[in-house]
């Protein structure tokens, strides 16, 4: 008895997840805070969080200069949708029953007014990455996810202690520049993006490159990739699309293990 191969499937029958597009900003402000709460939620899994240092920063789409936060104090493994906190740049809390975080607030809110193109922003004390900050280090492209930051982040080569004032996030804007990661010395990693899975994404990605890292050079001597390789490599793996699909299977697995987080 024979069999015969079934049909290909036509290209655009297949699935494959692309970012939605919102007309509405009700609509688009329940998408963002839902993807923020869920990304909490995966960095808490995944170790990040710090007592109370851990954030990720939305902007509002509709109101100017407002972003939505996870509370102060509370587990990020804990945060649904109904806990997240809207403050302004001034970090006044505009909607939500619990504090901010004001040092961590500061910062994000100059990186978002410096970057009027980015919808999240991300920080955690995250163990690797502050390894590699105590080193002042960049990352160096020894692997293919290493060139996705390949001439695209930058080192804060200072550190200036805890502090809450707008100088500091300034200080952090302008060194974060048009990139999409900063090495904070002695402090951790930030990364931003044009949503919020993307700028996850990245931190996730800056996370396990500066692990690497530390782990090859700590076997021996890491080969370098060369430049016209890196840049390469960045152009294809890179961008924010790319980081937003990416982050589609980490989404799958919070919606599907927990979702009560979406009340």
């Amino acid at each position: 008895m024979s069999t015969q191969i079934p049909a290909p499937v036509p290209t655009d029958q297949l699935l494959f997840a692309m970012p939605p597009v919102h007309t509405d900003p009700a609509d688009e402000r329940r998408y963002r805070k839902e993807r923020l709460a869920g990304a909490l939620r995966t960095f808490g899994r995944l170790g990040y969080e710090d007592g109370v240092s851990g954030h990720i920063t939305a902007r509002d789409p509709e109101f100017e200069d407002c972003y939505w936060v996870n509370p102060f104090g509370m587990p990020l493994r804990h945060v649904t949708v109904g806990d997240l906190v809207l403050a302004d740049g001034d970090g006044q809390v505009r909607e939500g029953r619990h504090h901010v975080n004001q040092a961590a607030f500061t910062v994000h809110a100059e990186v978002h007014r410096a970057r009027p193109d980015l919808v999240a922003v991300a920080h955690c004390h995250s163990t690797y990455g502050r390894a590699l900050a105590a080193l002042g280090e960049l990352i160096e492209p020894i692997t293919q996810e290493a060139c996705a930051f390949y001439e695209d982040h930058a080192l804060l080569d200072e550190y200036t202690g805890v502090s809450v004032d707008a100088g500091e996030g300034k200080r952090i804007a302008v060194a974060l520049g048009a990139f999409k990661a900063l090495i904070l010395r002695n402090h951790g990693l930030l990364t931003v993006g044009d949503s919020v899975d993307a700028a996850a994404w990245w931190f996730i990605a800056l996370e396990r490159c500066a692990e690497v890292q530390l782990a090859a050079r700590a076997a021996g001597r890491p080969v370098l990739i060369d430049r016209r390789q890196a840049v390469e490599t960045r152009e294809k793996t890179g961008g924010d699309l790319v980081a937003w699909i990416n982050y589609q299977s980490l989404w799958q697995d919070i919606t599907r293990s927990e979702p009560e987080f979406l009340a």
